[in-house]
């Protein structure tokens, strides 16, 4: 089935020591469309070491101080549009797979030449300019958890990417660039010392970090950037960084090509991007995009990579920049992008419209609507939504934008913050009502990212139970997954906050489980008849049990019987024969507090059930907001 089938990219990358070139594979959330995918990617970290070249010196032309601007220009003239809509909006992300524009990753091997059909270099008009010595080089290593092993991590490896000054001892980069960073440096154009860098804060979902600097001497004679507006079509951008093909800064040029919701590969979101046809190559990313008056105008993250096209790449607008900076300088740390947390079918039929009494060519139906969001104690499904915050939503869920285009109206959901009050405009069995709604991030079943270092996991006689996460599956590959799974972790609400999948992702054999030695990555349902909610609650049940017997109920009906006294004598023997400093990770020690009060009503049956039928997964006219 084209729904559960995992989209992979391959970034061009030149291997270490020989020299000869390998692919880095990305994972993105695949396409909710039957049709076959284009592929969009983003530019993964490459093994290289580049060759050295001469540093120019830094200008030594004055300008006058530049003040960090916290919102562009045309954020306030923005905040009540919207623009053009993707095509595929099924599900919770483009039928698309994105290639990080932006890890260079290091190697000892001398890099091979990377093919560039657009020339990176200095030209003599740019080369002097002070706006381009706010552009950084990003130097991180890497330590990721090891989620099939998830009581250890990964090698660790080195990349580097670009940042630059905003002001205020800070700077910006992407979020991917310095993902699971357990040392973050930065060097300066034309200097040779690298300063350690502190990451404050890392935005998933617009894949946007802060960074800051305490080293006194890396801001002396420093000059932060100014933001400008959001550009038109056919403005001129450069994109200026340090990607692959060497060290010193890298400027090129090009127009903006299109305004609109993109897909963020990243934090699998979608929010406001810039296309230009500029080249962006693995090491731009975290770089900034200029204007011809030399004021930022976005961040570059990814690219587009098909056989069919060339040069498109993303920058990250202004606009979503300044809501992730206000929203660390209101809150002293990233609180995400909110949503409404409804699935909305088009109305672009007539007859549909007229048969829920909507009077004019507007409105998008509510199909489905996530528990955890605060839109299910005011809005039904069936309900029709006309309007956001006084604007007008069209049938196709486009809101005006700017003279004379239109957006997907998710772009006004995303100038909110967590918390911001939104009014609605539906139709209820032809009734006109308003009704307001608390805005809050999404609360995803099976989490893109995990925060806060290793994931969770818990061994009980050898079995290793672990949630279940879109890395892990990346790791394990899908196919080990098993579709059912795969399409409960895609198209799945979370019933209520902290509900997690639990899976049994292997087995590690010892006397005490023998026939069960082949089992890996079946969901756990049920621990002596009680659903299980999470990890936590699955450890809580395997301290409190008192029973003889501990009985692991799976997928279709599947049993693992333990028996617990012999289960408990065998943990610290498996422990020691595979090197195993812990049964349970550190976060399972915390005593448990159960996530649904004892008077909220909740069908134990639908934990983790698909609210989404095979029919709409192909669908064009369902789209997520």
């Amino acid at each position: 089935m084209a729904a559960a089938t995992c989209c992979f990219s391959a970034g061009t990358g030149t291997g270490t020591g020989s020299g000869n070139s390998f692919s880095f594979l990305t994972f993105h959330r695949p396409s909710t469309s039957l049709r076959p995918p284009p592929s969009l990617f983003i530019p993964k970290a490459v093994h290289q070491k580049s060759p050295s070249s001469p540093h120019h010196p830094p200008s030594q032309k004055a300008v006058g101080k530049q003040n960090f601007i916290w919102r562009s220009k045309d954020e306030r003239h923005l905040a009540n549009k919207d623009g053009r809509s993707s095509k595929n909006e099924t599900g919770r992300s483009k039928s698309t797979a994105f290639k990080f524009s932006g890890l260079q990753r290091k190697g000892s091997g001398k890099g091979a030449p990377f093919e560039s059909k657009e020339p990176q270099v200095e030209t003599g008009i740019i080369e002097d300019a002070t706006f381009l010595n706010a552009v950084v080089k990003v130097f991180c290593t890497h330590t990721a958890p090891d989620y099939s092993l998830p009581w250890q991590k990964q090698r660790q490896f080195a990349s580097t990417g670009s940042a630059f000054m905003i002001g205020d001892g800070k700077l910006l980069t992407n979020a991917h660039c310095v993902e699971h960073g357990t040392q973050v440096k930065v060097k300066r154009r034309g200097d040779d010392t690298k300063y350690v860098a502190k990451v404050l804060a890392r935005g998933v979902e617009c894949d946007i970090a802060l960074l800051s600097v305490e080293s006194k001497d890396f801001w002396k004679g420093a000059e932060p950037l100014r933001f400008g507006h959001l550009p038109h079509l056919q403005d001129a951008v450069t994109v200026v960084g340090y990607p692959l093909g060497g060290d010193t800064i890298s400027v090129t040029k090009g127009v903006v090509s299109r305004v609109e919701v993109t897909s963020y590969a990243h934090g699998s979101s979608e929010l406001l991007g810039i296309q230009i046809d500029a080249a962006i190559n693995p090491g731009n990313s975290g770089g900034p995009a200029f204007n011809d008056d030399g004021e930022c105008i976005g961040v570059a993250f990814q690219v587009y990579r098909s056989d069919d096209v060339e040069n498109i790449g993303y920058v990250i607008p202004t606009t979503v920049v300044s809501h992730f900076l206000e929203d660390y300088e209101r809150n002293g740390k990233y609180s995400g992008f909110p949503c409404l947390g409804v699935l909305l079918q088009k109305l672009e039929n007539p007859a549909l419209r007229a048969c829920l009494r909507v009077p004019s060519n507007e409105g998008v139906l509510v199909r489905k609507i996530e528990p955890t969001s605060d839109v299910s104690n005011v809005v039904k499904e069936g309900d029709v939504i006309v309007s956001f915050d006084g604007v007008r939503v069209g049938c196709e869920g486009t809101v005006p934008f700017r003279s004379s285009e239109r957006i997907a109206f998710r772009y006004l959901i995303s100038q909110k913050f967590t918390g911001d009050v939104a009014e609605l405009g539906i139709i209820r069995a032809g009734e006109c009502l308003k009704v307001q709604a608390v805005l809050k991030p999404r609360v995803h079943l099976v989490p893109y990212h995990i925060e806060g270092g290793q994931p969770s996991y818990l061994i009980v006689a050898g079995l290793v139970f672990t949630p279940l996460s879109e890395p892990l599956i990346e790791e394990e590959c899908e196919d080990t997954i098993g579709l059912k799974l795969l399409i409960k972790a895609r198209y799945s609400f979370a019933k209520f906050e902290g509900e997690q999948i639990v899976i049994l992702s292997q087995v590690l054999a010892n006397e005490v489980n023998i026939g069960y030695e082949d089992l890996s990555n079946e969901q756990v349902l049920k621990l002596n008849g009680t659903r299980i909610k999470n990890i936590h609650h699955l450890a809580h049940l395997v301290d409190s049990c008192k029973d003889k017997y501990l009985v692991f109920e799976f997928e279709d009906n599947f049993l693992v019987v333990l028996e617990r006294e012999a289960a408990s004598s065998a943990s610290s023997s498996i422990l020691i024969d595979y090197g195993i400093p812990a049964e349970r990770s550190s976060d399972l020690l915390e005593p448990y507090v159960d996530s649904i009060g004892p008077d909220e009503a909740t069908d134990q049956h639908e934990f983790g059930d698909s609210p989404v039928s095979n029919s709409e997964f192909g669908y064009d006219g369902l789209l997520w907001a």
